[in-house]
């Protein structure tokens, strides 16, 4: 194996670390300073800066003519997002859920992935489609601003001691630290994605399964980075809102845009009609009951949903080598471990509310 290969392999990670932490640190100071809450900043910065690598992506295949590679690598990253990132990181460290996300995000994510599953039933996301999702963009950051603002007036006038106000060169330090970060986490990216495949296709993986995995995960990377390093500083509120922003910020921004440019929109497969946009939903829906459980994500519902993860890749990788055990695999999912966790979650989330009624 090419040691050129293993060196971009780990200089990536080390850039990934660096940008994370940068951004992290930059994002948070500005929320102390502006008193905006760090899940704001999560939902709007971080969110929308660790999404740059899928950004990328979507529109150099736009412009290369394969903007069905722009619907895979939004698929693919939003369910990473959930299952990998915020099970790490509750892993890492059980992460508080603010009643914001409940309310008003995650109904907001769950919607968008089904207006994304409705566009694409006839088998593509138009330009049409791609302009209503980029107004949906549009307005929900808008009201995220306004919402940071409002809350900063509350602030003021409360006299919170928690406002803090900075001098020219710190803010210019702050900003400078977010961009830095940000390009650290894409070059970082970047690099990782390309040792990644190179090393895959040495040892005989085969592109398609590169691209169901590979691409979506190393695009996500920054938002791996991000929420871990978040987790770890105390930051848990940046860590959730960062992946809930980065998959509603995939669908009316970066979906959005690809449709625009493409020259004759996004054309949807029937697998991913039939499966990964189900899955996509599924997973966005499931996000509900397990933030509502006393607001908080428990280390066992972090391993949960790697445990998901996994298996969800098995099967993309059975399904893309027609492998005989795919049959098995499916029904053992479908009629034994799904209904299972669907159970559980209605019993703990039953539990919770009883809890709740009790108060």
């Amino acid at each position: 194996m090419d040691f050129l290969v293993l060196g971009q392999l780990l200089a990536g990670l080390v850039l990934l670390v660096i940008g994370a932490e940068m951004l992290v640190k930059g994002a948070s100071n500005l929320a102390v300073s502006l008193g905006v809450s760090p899940l704001v900043i999560g939902l709007t910065i971080v969110a929308y800066g660790t999404s740059s690598p899928e950004m990328a992506v979507a529109i150099q295949s736009s412009f290369a003519g394969k903007a069905g590679i722009a619907l895979g690598n939004v698929i693919g990253s939003n369910i990473f997002n959930v299952l990998v990132i915020l099970g790490l990181s509750a892993l890492a460290m059980p992460l508080m859920v603010d009643q914001q996300l409940i309310r008003l995000d995650v109904p907001i994510m769950i919607g968008i992935s089904c207006l994304t599953l409705f566009f694409g039933i006839d088998g593509l996301i138009s330009r049409s489609d791609g302009i209503v999702l980029l107004l949906g963009g549009i307005i929900y950051t808008g009201f995220l601003i306004y919402q940071g603002s409002k809350q900063d007036n509350q602030n003021k006038e409360a006299g919170s001691e928690s406002v803090i106000g900075l001098s020219k060169l710190q803010w210019v330090n702050n900003i400078g630290l977010i961009l830095g970060g940000t390009g650290l986490l894409v070059l970082g990216s970047r690099w990782l994605v390309l040792s990644s495949i190179s090393i895959a296709r040495t040892i005989g993986v085969s592109e398609l399964v590169i691209g169901l995995t590979i691409v979506a995960a190393g695009t996500s990377l920054p938002e791996l980075a991000t929420s871990i390093i978040a987790t770890l500083k105390g930051e848990r509120d940046i860590a959730v809102g960062n992946v809930i922003g980065s998959n509603i910020f995939n669908i009316l921004a970066v979906l959005a845009i690809s449709s625009i440019f493409a020259p004759n929109g996004i054309p949807v497969e029937n697998a991913a009609i039939g499966f990964d946009l189900p899955v996509m939903i599924a997973i966005a829906i499931a996000c509900l009951p397990i933030f509502f459980t006393g607001n908080i994500i428990n280390r066992w519902e972090g391993f949960l949903f790697i445990s998901y993860y996994i298996a969800y890749t098995t099967y993309l990788i059975l399904r893309s080598t027609e492998h005989d055990s795919l049959p098995i695999f499916s029904n053992v999912m479908l009629l034994f471990v799904i209904p299972i966790t669907v159970i559980t979650l209605i019993i703990v989330t039953l539990h919770s509310l009883k809890k709740k009624s009790q108060k």
